[in-house]
């Protein structure tokens, strides 16, 4: 564990370093072709790094940050666009949190700072909630040789959805303390979803919504608008967003588990994209008149997510052990705010063993 956390400061060194060079580096060289070579081989550097992480948490956070969000806000900064494109230039000490973090700026009034308060009195709140309901699933795990496999697959939905809080929580927390920036939520209750557009939209992993809608869905979207009916256009707009996004998802599956891709996950996101093409059909077809209530909508959304997680997104999650180290790794942080000093993995029991 000292060895991973070692790994995992040299890496972020690295990376504030890069950042460091590419907020620089535009100051001398223009937006476009020239900048796009300047900055190209940190995007590479940053596909690179999350290979000398092994943990599931440290890893799979750092993949995300750095491999997804900070190469895409930087393609879009090449081209003076995204976040990260500003006049006058943003300050470095803006630029870098806002490149590999999910943040939105903190604005200066009253009300916002009254509003700031309760959003981290709530996010307190609800990662105390999260921890004790993520520990209380571990000890679940103690009965799973009597329980049906279909329902510990649901309980591996709600590990992920528990620990992707956890951890976007904390995160959230040091940055609010550093910085004058807020970080935007990652979730909007997904459980109270009424379609397949509204989970993915609105709810679910609203970082890589916010992403991927300028760097794919936007410049399809006006791609194609001139040569079909701007009425249908979104339709490939909506297909090439989720094929990246399950590009980049079977990508950071690898960074966790080394183990090749076989296109289930790849899978999984087309089938959502055309699930979600088809809704917007039949919405434009009658002119959104034709709505199932939400009663029936809603969870025949979540059953459908869940149902294509079982068969398509769980497999090669847990071809790689994912569980057993996620389970590992959150009892051994356990352990540190216990007695505060690192518990060796190896001398760990995790209920899943």
């Amino acid at each position: 564990m000292e060895g991973e956390i070692h790994n995992f400061i040299v890496v972020w060194t690295i990376v504030l370093a890069s950042l460091c060079y590419s907020h620089t580096i535009a100051k001398f060289i223009p937006k476009g072709k020239s900048r796009f070579v300047a900055i190209f081989p940190i995007v590479c550097l940053f596909l690179i790094l999350p290979l000398y992480l092994t943990s599931i948490n440290l890893g799979c956070t750092t993949s995300f940050f750095i491999a997804w969000l900070a190469n895409f806000k930087i393609l879009l900064f090449v081209f003076g666009k995204g976040p990260l494109s500003s006049t006058p230039p943003l300050p470095l000490s803006t630029f870098i949190p806002l490149a590999c973090l999910p943040i939105k700026f903190q604005k200066n009034s009253t009300s916002d700072n009254v509003e700031t308060t309760k959003k981290a009195t709530n996010s307190t709140f609800n990662l105390v909630t999260k921890i004790a309901l993520l520990a209380t699933l571990i000890r679940v795990y103690n009965y799973k040789d009597n329980l049906h496999p279909k329902i510990i697959l649901f309980c591996y939905c709600l590990h992920i959805y528990f620990m992707l809080e956890i951890i976007l929580i904390m995160v959230s927390a040091t940055v609010r303390r550093v910085s004058r920036v807020e970080l935007e939520p990652p979730f909007n209750e997904p459980y109270l979803a009424t379609s397949l557009q509204d989970f993915w939209g609105k709810r679910w992993n609203l970082m890589v919504t916010n992403i991927l809608h300028p760097t794919v869905y936007n410049p399809i979207h006006s791609m194609v608008a001139d040569r079909i009916s701007r009425k249908w256009a979104p339709l490939p707009a909506v297909i090439a967003t989720f094929f990246v996004s399950g590009l980049m998802h079977e990508l950071i599956f690898y960074y966790n588990g080394r183990l090749n891709p076989n296109g289930e996950v790849m899978m999984f996101f087309l089938i959502h994209g055309v699930a979600l093409s088809l809704e917007i059909v039949i919405k434009k077809i009658f002119n959104g008149n034709f709505l199932v209530p939400r009663i029936i909508s809603g969870p025949l959304a979540l059953s459908f997510v869940i149902f294509t997680s079982f068969w398509l997104f769980f497999p090669p999650f847990l071809r790689g052990n994912t569980e057993l180290k996620a389970c590992t790794e959150f009892i051994a942080f356990l352990e540190f705010i216990r007695y505060g000093k690192l518990i060796s993995p190896t001398n760990i029991t995790c209920p899943l063993l």
